[in-house]
């Protein structure tokens, strides 16, 4: 899709998702006016189709891949919910402590079901049981797609069950303040009471998490309008109690307040209906659009030009040099098994474009283009 297009149609989701998170109706004679199939795609790379489809229907209007989109959220909210409740009696079985992570638990503060679209759900544990807890996903029908590489261990079974268990929340190759602080996540735990090992953060904790994850994906490959919402639903539930002198504090201990500050004031703006984007300054419009391009999960050229630019001192050629021979801290978080080997080392040089290929090669094009004639405009 031509860009313009592209950013117009992202305009609509949002004042689609404007009305949906607040209950309002959209005005009819703007939504005749929009490219629904249009919006449609840029809901899908947003991860808010259900959201909007809840907008949509407020005034009759009827798109079937919309419903359809709602239709499987609402599925797949429920069917995660009955899931995560057998995994985490498991745990309890086993006396392993836990606590569910970001969506799990944002979904049921936007004010529909499936309005919070799930892809994965993230689930912390105790890091000691590791093995424990592969045997309680496996036990369940559970398959292993990744286990011992990085912060958490991934396990999938049909139809949707995608779970992302976390030993830790942070790892080597992110922000170290980030990182330090989160180390001593466990000051921070709240017991649950109707369970034996079940924690939950209080709100100010929980939104500082979720900052933190959030700007992670914003520094990397970028992240998407769908962030932006769930700011914008956490204050309309919890902004007029919460305790801003403590949050502060918090973020300037991780060095994220400036980047808190403007995404919730952005958030704010476009999603309680006070500001039109035409009347954003061009700062707030910059941000946007860069959310609105990077996706939910961000994008292979956003990433690559952030390592150009801070990894690369701005030079092609040593970025192709560190894609090609990553730097001994990302082989420790990455490829464990080759750091504790470094003598094969030089296989995993040779492995690794092997197995790019073989996952994404859409993937590995991107970034050879990058490096060789730059971004895609």
């Amino acid at each position: 899709m031509e860009k313009q297009a592209y950013l117009k149609n992202a305009y609509d989701m949002i004042y689609l998702t404007q009305c949906a998170v607040n209950g309002k109706k959209p005005d009819p004679a703007r939504v005749s006016e929009m490219d629904l199939d249009g919006v449609f795609e840029a809901c899908q790379k947003h991860t808010l189709t259900a959201c909007t489809a809840y907008a949509l229907d407020s005034i009759g209007v009827s798109h079937a891949a919309f419903l359809q989109e709602r239709e499987k959220a609402v599925r797949k909210n429920i069917l995660f919910d009955a899931e995560r409740a057998k995994i985490l009696k498991q745990m309890e079985a086993q006396g392993i402590w836990y606590m569910p992570l970001k969506g799990a638990i944002l979904k049921d503060w936007y004010p529909r079901l499936g309005m919070r679209q799930m892809t994965d759900n993230d689930i912390l544990y105790d890091g000691t049981y590791r093995k424990q807890v592969r045997g309680i996903m496996e036990g369940l029908g559970f398959t292993c797609e990744e286990y011992g590489v990085g912060k958490d261990d991934i396990y999938f079974k049909q139809p949707v069950y995608n779970f992302e268990m976390h030993h830790v929340l942070f790892e080597d190759i992110d922000d170290p303040k980030v990182m330090a602080y989160y180390e001593r996540l466990q000051e921070h735990l709240i017991k649950d009471e109707n369970n034996a090992y079940g924690y939950h953060l209080c709100p100010e904790d929980f939104y500082l998490y979720l900052v933190a994850h959030e700007h992670k994906h914003y520094t990397k490959g970028g992240v998407g309008v769908r962030s932006l919402a769930d700011q914008y639903v956490f204050m309309q539930k919890f902004g007029d109690s919460y305790r801003w002198d403590y949050a502060n504090a918090e973020l300037d201990k991780m060095g994220i307040r400036d980047y808190e500050v403007m995404t919730r004031e952005l958030a704010m703006k476009i999603f309680s209906g006070s500001t039109e984007i035409r009347e954003l300054s061009e700062q707030e419009r910059d941000l946007l659009n860069y959310h609105i391009f990077s996706g939910t999960h961000g994008n292979v050229q956003n990433r690559l030009e952030r390592q150009l630019h801070e990894k690369a001192g701005g030079s092609r050629f040593r970025l192709a040099m560190r894609r090609t021979f990553p730097p001994m801290e990302e082989i420790k978080t990455l490829w464990p098994f080759f750091y504790r080997h470094k003598w094969l080392i030089p296989i995993l040089w040779l492995w690794r474009p092997i197995d790019a290929l073989r996952k994404d090669p859409k993937n590995v094009r991107e970034q050879i283009h990058f490096i060789f004639f730059g971004p895609h405009e």
